[in-house]
């Protein structure tokens, strides 16, 4: 069998929690997640904890802030006048918003607070400053070589 190694591409389930155990995400219920490893499409913990792994092994392992979202940044959370809002956005605390940087980069925002005259919005990703903690199936793996099949062998064309 095929260890996963950076340039292959991997087909994985996983399920993500909170230390105190709250699942926030989980590929159980839908199609296995595909990404190639060292491309950084996945958070670097994430891609450390598959990295080696063959297919049909399991792993659980904790992913620290420094290694999935970054710590939390109080210069991510800011005011914003209430004016500055299209007429139909009737905010509310966490409200998923969109705003915009000065070279014209959308940025994911939740609202954080709402007042008369502003509202309070985080830039910061929901599980910034968060320890995570995985457990993953790894499925296939398709080496950056050619094609595998779900045993990892590789299939040549």
């Amino acid at each position: 069998m095929a260890e996963a190694k950076k340039g292959d591409t991997v087909h994985i389930h996983y399920t993500g929690r909170l230390q105190d155990g709250t699942v926030f995400d989980s590929s159980r219920e839908r199609e296995p997640i595909s990404f190639e490893l060292g491309a950084q499409k996945v958070i670097p913990g994430f891609e450390k904890l598959v990295e080696g792994m063959e297919p049909g092994d399991t792993k659980t392992g904790t992913i620290t802030p420094e290694d999935g979202y970054g710590e939390r940044r109080d210069d991510m959370v800011m005011d914003v006048d209430r004016d500055s809002l299209p007429d139909e956005i009737d905010p509310e605390v966490g409200q998923q918003l969109q705003m915009h940087t000065e070279q014209g980069q959308a940025v994911p925002v939740q609202i954080a607070n709402v007042e008369d005259d502003h509202i309070t919005v985080d830039a910061n990703h929901p599980l910034a400053g968060r320890t995570l903690e995985f457990d993953v199936e790894l499925i296939e793996v398709e080496s950056g070589d050619g094609e595998a099949d779900e045993g990892g062998n590789i299939i040549t064309p």
